[in-house]
C-alpha cells in the first residue's frame, strides 16, 4: 500500500507563531512514520514553505526518522525550504510533484484556528484534522461563542464587547461587571494581551494592550473558582472524553508563563470527585456536539465552589507542546497519542 503524505501545518500570522512550532515538534513525534510520510509546512504572511533535511530533496530519501523539528527549524543550516504551490497545496521535490493526502493543522490563531485555512483546504479538496469553517469562526470569536453557548444551556461568564475606536467607560464597566475583571483580545489565544484588572483606573491600559492582539476586546466578569480543562475527540464510533486536568498556576492567573514556562501545577486526573469529573466531561462532550467540532478539542473551565463548571474558552487546535494538557490527558486515560493521530487521519481521509 502506498504511504500517504501528511502535512503538519504550523506557524501562522499571530503572536502564537512560536507556540505553534513547538506543537508541530511534538506532533511530528506522535504521527506514525512507518505508515505516513510526514512533512512540516510553515505558514508566514509572505510564504508557505515545506521544511525538510536537504538530503530528502537531493536523494528522494524517504527515511524520516532523522527529522527533528525545532522552533528555529526554518533557519537551521541542514534544512531545506521549498515553496508550496497554493493552487493545490503541493510542492516540488527531486523533480517530482508531492501532493498531500491530509493536513494536520496546529496553528494557534489566524489563519488556522478561525476557519480561514479550513475554507482553503475545502476548496482544494484536502481533508484536515480540525473542525470546519463555521465552527472555527464561531469559537475564535470569544464573545459570540459565549452568547451562542449561553443560549444552549452552557454556563459562561457575563461580558462586554468593545470594538476598536469605541470609547472605554470604566465606570459603566465596573457597574455592569464589578471588579476584578479580565480584559482579553476577543480573538486570540495563549493569554497574549490578557490582563486581570482590579481597579477601574487600570481598565484603559488593559484594553489598549488587548487591542494590540485583536480588533475587538472582551471584558469578562471574574469568576471565583478552580481552573479545570478537559479534552475530547471523535473516534470512529463515538466521542472519547479524556480525564480532567486541574490547573494550579503559580501566578495570579493562567497566563503565558504558566502555559509555556512551567509556572503551574497540572494535575491529571484532577483532585475532584468522580461526580464532578463526570459533570465536566459531559459538558465537554455537549459543547463538542453543539459547535460541530472535529478532531481534538479542549475546553477550559472555572469550577465554582458550588461545583458549577463555567466555560472559559474552547481550543479547536489545542497546544501539543511537551507541557500541554492533551498529551497528559491521553496518557492518564491509558491511550496512545500515535493511535489517536492515526484514527483522526484515517477517519477524515475515509470520509473524503
Amino acid at each position: 500500500m502506498m504511504m500517504k503524505n501528511i502535512a503538519i501545518i504550523a506557524g501562522g500570522y499571530s503572536s502564537e507563531f512560536e507556540v505553534s512550532l513547538r506543537s508541530a515538534e511534538n506532533l511530528y513525534t506522535f504521527i506514525d512514520k512507518e505508515r505516513y510520510h510526514v512533512y512540516v509546512v510553515i505558514l508566514k504572511q509572505d510564504s508557505w514553505k515545506v521544511v525538510m533535511p536537504k538530503e530528502w530533496e537531493d536523494t528522494g530519501n524517504e527515511t524520516q526518522h532523522g527529522l527533528q523539528t525545532r522552533v528555529n527549524l526554518q533557519i537551521r543550516p541542514d534544512m531545506r525550504e521549498i515553496e508550496v504551490d497554493k493552487n493545490d497545496f503541493s510542492f516540488r521535490r527531486g523533480g517530482e510533484t508531492v501532493r498531500f493526502d491530509f493536513a494536520y493543522i496546529t496553528i494557534h490563531g489566524t489563519p488556522g484556528e478561525n476557519g480561514l485555512l479550513q475554507g482553503y483546504f475545502d476548496m482544494v479538496g484536502i481533508p484536515y484534522s480540525t473542525c470546519g469553517v463555521l465552527a472555527g469562526a464561531l469559537t475564535f470569536n470569544k464573545y459570540i461563542c459565549n452568547q451562542f453557548l449561553r443560549n444552549r444551556g452552557i454556563a459562561v461568564s457575563d461580558s462586554i464587547l468593545l470594538q476598536k475606536g469605541q470609547q472605554v467607560m470604566p465606570e459603566k464597566i465596573v457597574e455592569s461587571l464589578s471588579l476584578p475583571v479580565f480584559v482579553k483580545p476577543n480573538e486570540g489565544g495563549s493569554s497574549f494581551g490578557v490582563s486581570k484588572v482590579r481597579e477601574a483606573s487600570q481598565i484603559q491600559a488593559a484594553v489598549d494592550k488587548a487591542f494590540h492582539e485583536s480588533n475587538a476586546v472582551m471584558i469578562e466578569r471574574f469568576v471565583q473558582g478552580v481552573e479545570m480543562t478537559c479534552g475530547c475527540y471523535q473516534s470512529k464510533n463515538h466521542i472519547i472524553v479524556f480525564p480532567v486536568t486541574e490547573v494550579v498556576p503559580e501566578n495570579d492567573f493562567f497566563d503565558y508563563g504558566a502555559k509555556y514556562n512551567g509556572e503551574v501545577q497540572e494535575i491529571t486526573p484532577a483532585r475532584i470527585s468522580t461526580g464532578l469529573a463526570s459533570k465536566i466531561q459531559r459538558e465537554t462532550e455537549k459543547i463538542y456536539k453543539l459547535i460541530g467540532a472535529q478532531g481534538i478539542i479542549r475546553v477550559d473551565y472555572i469550577v465554582t465552589p458550588d461545583e458549577m463548571p463555567v466555560m472559559l474558552e474552547i481550543n479547536t487546535t489545542p497546544g501539543m507542546t511537551a507541557t500541554r494538557f492533551i498529551p497528559q490527558q491521553v496518557q492518564a486515560a491509558g491511550l496512545n497519542m500515535t493511535d489517536i493521530m492515526t484514527e483522526i487521519i484515517e477517519n477524515k481521509i475515509n470520509k473524503y
